[in-house]
């Protein structure tokens, strides 16, 4: 389990952590891969994000051409890199002073470089020139504290960890509008205490319609629907399921989960809409310090360890690589 950050003492842990695991449980009870530009033995196992003290790296995205970034949740700063090697740099994105932490980070179609945190979505070209904030208004908990994206061809959507909301911006031609409040997902678990959601990670099918939304609180993945906004619990069977960061590649889901289960990357293959699934791989022996997301580039999975269980942690901070047990299967 996390330790509460002493900057942080509002939040039940750091970021994308754990509730308690009993109250969770009880309550809801109650109720293609692109080549890498080197074959994979000839690539670090391990990333340094930075030697600073109090980095905290949290999310991670990685382009086609295996360029890195990485945000922080110590500083607000985002780091960029290679995947051919072992050492990142700052990454000189502007606007962010005001901004102390930064979380989910991806990539778009243009290259552009989307994050979250706090209460805004940010929007940066390649050089780290700033193209758009985006500010959350407060949800029906009070102000907001987004925590990860997902970036499909016409929309971004944004969880938001301090309230049980899914938030949406339009994107029209390349510009993305304003960010706002699209779903409140009480809805489907109208017994589960509001405060207790903690939503987590975020992501889309390769069409934009359907999305699948992680739930710290509730220990389950949430699918659903952006045409008709329709939510239902994806299925993986009796176990719980409360993952922080994902990635979905087809019908591979890719979860890392840091409590209620031992901490390292989770793979479930799901059914052709997204409804249910069955756990193939859990990962748990790599060496993780309290990984919170992933991202996918050829046969590997780019793993975060944030230290986020005892801030600040001890430099340096890194990324570990592991291999991708269903490298060639069909996605």
């Amino acid at each position: 389990m996390r330790r509460i950050p002493a900057r942080r003492t509002a939040r039940p842990l750091a970021r994308r952590s754990a509730v308690r695991r009993t109250t969770a449980a009880t309550l809801l009870a109650v109720l293609a891969a692109v080549p890498g530009p080197a074959s994979a033995h000839d690539l670090p196992g391990s990333y340094v994000v930075s030697r600073a003290p109090g980095v905290l790296p949290e999310g991670i995205a990685i382009t086609p051409d295996g360029t890195m970034y990485v945000s922080s949740d110590g500083t607000g700063a985002l780091y960029r890199g290679r995947v051919g090697a072992p050492e990142m740099k700052p990454f000189p994105a502007r606007g962010l002073e005001d901004r102390p932490s930064s979380l989910g980070i991806h990539t778009d179609r243009r290259g552009r470089v989307l994050s979250v945190g706090g209460a805004t979505l940010t929007v940066h070209d390649r050089h780290g020139r700033l193209l758009a904030t985006r500010t959350a208004p407060s949800g029906p908990l009070g102000a907001p504290d987004l925590n990860d994206l997902a970036v499909t061809k016409d929309a971004v959507y944004v969880t938001d960890w301090a309230n049980p909301v899914v938030l949406r911006a339009e994107i029209r031609g390349g510009a993305i509008g304003p960010l706002e409040p699209w779903l409140d997902i009480r809805s489907a678990f109208p017994q589960f205490p509001a405060r207790y959601w903690l939503l987590n990670g975020i992501v889309a099918n390769d069409t934009g319609t359907a999305l699948l939304v992680a739930s710290n609180g509730t220990e389950a993945v949430w699918r659903v629907g952006t045409a008709d906004r329709d939510v239902s619990r994806l299925d993986l069977g009796a176990e719980s399921f409360g993952p922080d960061g994902m990635v979905l590649r087809g019908r591979t889901l890719y979860a890392v989960l840091n409590y209620g289960a031992p901490h390292g990357v989770y793979i479930a293959r799901l059914d052709e809409e997204l409804r249910s699934g069955t756990v193939t791989h859990r990962l748990t022996d790599g060496p993780f310090d309290l990984p919170t997301t992933l991202a996918r580039h050829g046969c590997r999975l780019y793993v975060v360890n944030s230290q986020l269980d005892d801030p600040p942690g001890r430099p340096p901070y890194t990324v570990t690589a592991i291999t991708d047990p269903t490298c060639g299967d069909a996605g």
